[in-house]
């Protein structure tokens, strides 16, 4: 227990001195400076700020849980984000620097007025903070106090550990952002965003390790055989994600997410220029064609372990 401390403290004040030292000597009085990060983000900063800020502990539980329950065609939602990606950096992102964007619905007021910009920015906001952002926390300091158990460790409930745990993981992003910018964000979420793939990794590799006794493809291989039905790709028509929804609906929610979503899309507009916003979409897209090693995979090493013990909970 003593080096899952010192490894996650340790690599989170490594995150916060390293983003200080690279803020240290940029000014934040300007809008460009604070929002768009001085225009100064390039491909590899930009695409890992997306994937953190993509993938958190709702994906890590959740998604995990559903490929646990509906099998491999989960992975869809990272294949089809790859090519939204590639459609964002060839026909969004050109024209939004070219305009000289800041954020979304700016994009807006230019294309209808200034109401119809006001009415998105708030459905925006409300949706985040409404529905995102508390599953997001939520999810978080559950994982967090099934690593740390702090209710033990200070002798409060779990409901106290989780609302003490959920409002220091507030507090300490908003710090992030509030006093440093885009920027801040930026960076700290490149460097997490490299702990959490790495990290991320050893558990499925650890896992399959074992399973094959010393080879993981023979792991790989005995996962596959005893359940062969879940590593099928083509979503039935009464499964969850059906194969004709690729096609359809869930890539037009890509193309939202990817290429007009504020949360997602600032970092590209923080771009040193149009190339390395390119990049930085381009980079993600192939950082999410690897992301089911960390989101889906394990949802199904898990069925090997547990079969279907806990379908009826599988988060």
């Amino acid at each position: 227990m003593l080096y899952t401390y010192l490894g996650f403290f340790g690599f989170t004040l490594f995150v916060i001195f390293y983003t200080s030292y690279k803020l240290r000597k940029d000014k934040f009085t300007t809008s460009q400076g604070y929002f768009l990060a001085g225009k100064s983000l390039t491909g590899p900063i930009i695409a890992g700020s997306m994937i953190l800020t993509n993938i958190s502990t709702e994906h890590l539980i959740g998604m995990n849980g559903s490929s646990y329950k509906n099998g491999i065609i989960i992975i869809a939602w990272e294949v089809t984000s790859a090519i939204a990606l590639v459609i964002a950096a060839i026909y969004f992102i050109p024209k939004f620097i070219k305009m000289g964007l800041t954020t979304i619905p700016e994009f807006l007021e230019r294309r209808f007025d200034s109401s119809i910009r006001s009415i998105v920015a708030f459905l925006l906001m409300s949706s985040f903070v409404i529905t995102l952002l508390p599953i997001v926390l939520y999810s978080g300091a559950i994982n967090i106090e099934s690593v740390f158990d702090f209710s033990k460790m200070f002798n409060i409930s779990k409901e106290e550990s989780l609302i003490y745990t959920v409002l220091i993981i507030g507090i300490t992003g908003s710090l992030y952002a509030i006093f440093g910018g885009l920027k801040a964000v930026a960076y700290s979420d490149s460097l997490n965003g490299i702990g959490l793939m790495l990290g991320g990794l050893l558990i499925p590799a650890i896992a399959l390790y074992q399973i094959g006794n010393g080879n993981m493809m023979n792991g790989l291989s005995t996962v596959y055989n005893f359940a062969p039905d879940k590593f099928d790709i083509i979503g039935k028509p009464d499964s969850v994600l059906p194969f004709s929804v690729l096609f359809t609906g869930l890539m037009i929610n890509q193309l939202y997410f990817w290429g007009m979503n504020q949360a997602i899309i600032q970092r590209a507009f923080g771009a040193k220029n149009l190339i390395e916003a390119q990049k930085g979409l381009i980079f993600t897209g192939i950082l999410k064609l690897f992301v089911p090693a960390i989101i889906v995979l394990p949802g199904l090493i898990s069925f090997y372990y547990f079969k279907d013990e806990y379908y009826s909970s599988p988060i």
